[in-house]
């Protein structure tokens, strides 16, 4: 089977199509602009794919397969955005042979718009990150971590608008609590800020004043805590805030094979989604607006 059937044959069988549930039904039209987010989260310097013989996972991943995965993609529709939500580093020798170099490098190359910072990408200390922010062809935002007092001050931006065949797309990124899971000498003087407060913050500034069209969210706060409830996740953070559109999460390495649909504090209808880690899928959503700016929505989880 050619790539590129296989590509479709799978979108469409894993596709989540949402209507009557706040976002407009999918109907395509002629006057119809589609915005596709490409997305990975937790790869941790995975950049070889897994051998033949490792269970499950066997015969999947690696960067050269996600790049000839997105760059097919991005043949069939150029409104194409690329995020990572964080965890970029740590997990192979390459890391702690290059420090971070390597990934940021190969990032770079396949093109990635923007990404958020997890826990892990401190763990060559706020130095470390600093040093190999040269080697980044992309940016990165998080609005939650006040970089003030640290080499990474100025470095990071709260969000990012883009402007696509004229759809405004607000992203903006959170980072989870770092006391008590990284070292206080790594992180320094980064100050962690309330990921709720934030976000209404963030959903009011995208939505209202800059009249974004999509406002996503790259959270590295991780999906839901069955044996905490109460701690902040991205199903607490939707369920207790408005505004957003879609929260690309990491962190807790879920395995989602379609995005979760959740009804925001207002009752509208918006999606989550985390594709586990390694770089073993990759996640895509399709968002489709008509010439009122309504949109609908499709997404699933690719196997790489």
């Amino acid at each position: 089977m050619k790539r590129r059937d296989f590509i479709q044959q799978l979108s469409v069988g894993s596709a989540l199509i949402l209507s009557g549930l706040g976002l407009q039904s999918f109907i395509p039209s002629s006057k119809t602009t589609k915005i596709t987010i490409l997305h990975t989260n937790d790869v941790h310097s995975h950049i070889d794919p897994f051998g033949s013989n490792v269970g499950r996972n066997s015969n999947t991943g690696g960067v050269a397969r996600r790049s000839n995965l997105i760059e097919s993609i991005r043949k069939e529709n150029p409104n194409t955005l690329l995020l990572d939500a964080g965890d970029i580093f740590q997990g192979t020798p390459y890391f702690n042979y290059y420090g971070g170099a390597l990934e940021f490098k190969l990032m770079s190359m396949l093109k990635y718009d923007l990404a958020t910072i997890g826990n892990h990408d401190f763990d060559n200390s706020i130095d470390g990150l600093y040093a190999q922010l040269p080697h980044a062809k992309f940016e990165f935002v998080s609005a939650n971590y006040d970089f003030t007092n640290t080499v990474m001050d100025a470095h990071v931006k709260p969000f990012k608008i883009f402007k696509i065949d004229g759809i405004k797309i607000g992203v903006f990124g959170l980072g989870i609590e770092l006391n008590g899971l990284v070292e206080k000498s790594l992180y320094k003087e980064t100050k962690y800020l309330d990921p709720i407060e934030i976000t209404q913050d963030m959903s009011r500034v995208l939505k209202i004043e800059k009249n974004c069209d999509l406002v996503i969210c790259l959270s590295h706060l991780g999906y839901y805590y069955k044996n905490s409830p109460d701690r902040i996740s991205d199903l607490n953070l939707a369920t207790t805030t408005k505004g957003i559109d879609l929260i690309i999460g990491g962190h807790t390495h879920t395995f989602l094979e379609k995005p979760t649909v959740v009804k925001n504090i207002e009752g509208k209808s918006m999606l989550i989604n985390q594709v586990g880690a390694y770089g073993i899928n990759l996640g895509k959503i399709d968002f489709y607006f008509d010439a009122d700016k309504n949109k609908s929505a499709k997404g699933t989880s690719i196997i790489v």
